[in-house]
């Protein structure tokens, strides 16, 4: 893990390494308190986090690329061996492997040829980390993780029609992003209120603004990591990539920290 941490050290300075670490390697920052406390102000300190659509992509790309030759039982077992070694590569901090759980019981239900359900899923991984260790439950990272993954999967789900022009498919865009970002929001909030006495007011705007980085940053830090390792100069070229969309990141957060009235604070 330090070879690959010093790897990304050695493509990026901060706090675009650190974001990179966080968010593909769930490692914890290492930015300025400044940087720190601008991420908290707009709400996006769960960026760096690693979470469910980490493993999702993970397992999806797996099974992308080993289902045409190996069929697609084999390559379900794959998926959730990898599965399992990523976790205990990144971690067994409690989002990684709640998530890790539950991308793993995703996979088994495919086997079994059984429907996941998401929220029992995600009791079942609750109930299997408090079972492995009961001291997760005085996590603070286990409870907003538990609570943000609740909230998405209750009122985020959309069964809306696509709709047929451009316009009307970005605005029901927006409108799945909005409800994400506040279904999230409503279930962590009480949560950080709780620990911290504060509450961004302007989240939801800012996870619209940013969530859709977060695939592109995983899949080219992946790339980064991977290639890097055979040959730090052709990681070069994937890193250059991956600048663009951390650059916007780094930009909507330092410009949204400036505006009036974002944070209540008791």
């Amino acid at each position: 893990m330090e070879k690959v941490v010093g790897l990304i050290n050695g493509y990026f300075h901060e706090p675009y390494a650190s974001l990179v670490n966080g968010i593909v390697l769930g490692r914890d920052l290492f930015v300025t308190e400044l940087f720190l406390k601008q991420l908290k102000n707009v709400g996006l300190i769960h960026i760096v986090v690693l979470s469910g659509q980490n493993i999702t992509l993970l397992s999806q790309s797996v099974l992308r690329v080993l289902t045409p030759f190996l069929g697609r039982q084999i390559s379900l077992f794959i998926a959730i061996f990898i599965v399992c070694i990523f976790v205990w590569f990144v971690g067994l901090d409690a989002p990684a492997f709640r998530a890790g759980i539950m991308g793993v019981l995703a996979l088994l239900s495919q086997i079994v040829g059984r429907r996941s359900i998401p929220l029992y899923l995600l009791f079942l991984s609750g109930v299997l980390m408090l079972v492995y260790d009961v001291k997760y439950i005085e996590s603070i990272s286990f409870q907003l993780s538990f609570a943000a993954t609740f909230g998405i999967i209750i009122f985020s789900q959309s069964d809306s029609k696509l709709e047929s022009t451009r316009l009307r498919r970005f605005l029901s865009f927006l409108l799945v992003e909005f409800r994400t970002a506040l279904s999230a929001q409503a279930f962590t909030v009480p949560i950080i209120f709780w620990y911290f006495r504060e509450i961004s007011l302007i989240a939801p705007i800012s996870n619209i603004l940013i969530s859709f980085t977060i695939a592109p940053i995983m899949l080219l830090g992946g790339m980064t990591i991977v290639v890097g390792l055979i040959d730090s100069n052709l990681g070069y070229i994937f890193s250059f990539l991956l600048q663009l969309p951390l650059q916007y990141m780094v930009f909507i957060v330092e410009t949204l920290s400036k505006m009036p009235f974002i944070v209540l604070k008791l």
